[in-house]
C-alpha cells in the first residue's frame, strides 16, 4: 500500500500557500479521508497529484498529524482553484488531486461496510 505521493508528486504547494484549503471540512468541494483518501490517492499516478509541503517544524507537525486527506481539483470552488493556481508552475488542470498529510500506519484500516455482509 502506497503512503500517498509526497515522493512521486507532480508538484507541491506550500503549507502556506495552502490556506484557501484549510479547515478541509468547511471546503465546498468532495474531500476523501482516511481510507477514502487511500484508494483515491492508490488509483492516481503520482504526477498528477499535488502535495501540500511543509514549511518549517511546526507546520511538518502539523500536517503530519492531519488526517490523510485527497481533494478532486475539479470539485474545489472555482476562487479556490485560481488561489492554487496562482503558485504553481503547471497548469491546475493538468492535476486530479490534492493531498494533504500521509499515511501513517503501516495496517489495513478496516471499513464497517466490509462487516455487513458478515
Amino acid at each position: 500500500m502506497l503512503k500517498g505521493h509526497f515522493g512521486s508528486a507532480g508538484a507541491s504547494i506550500e503549507y502556506g500557500d495552502a490556506g484557501c484549503l484549510f479547515p478541509v471540512d468547511d471546503l465546498d468541494a468532495t474531500v476523501h479521508q482516511y481510507r477514502d483518501a487511500q484508494f483515491a490517492l492508490d488509483d492516481t499516478d503520482g504526477s498528477d497529484v499535488i502535495v501540500v509541503a511543509p514549511t518549517s517544524l511546526a507546520t511538518s507537525y502539523h500536517l503530519t498529524q492531519h488526517t490523510l486527506t485527497a481533494i478532486p481539483v475539479e470539485s474545489l470552488p472555482t476562487a479556490v482553484q485560481a488561489q492554487v493556481s496562482d503558485v504553481l508552475e503547471a497548469p491546475l488542470d493538468t492535476f486530479d488531486l490534492i493531498q494533504i498529510g500521509k499515511w501513517n500506519s503501516e495496517s489495513t484500516d478496516h471499513s464497517l461496510t466490509e462487516f455487513a455482509d458478515a
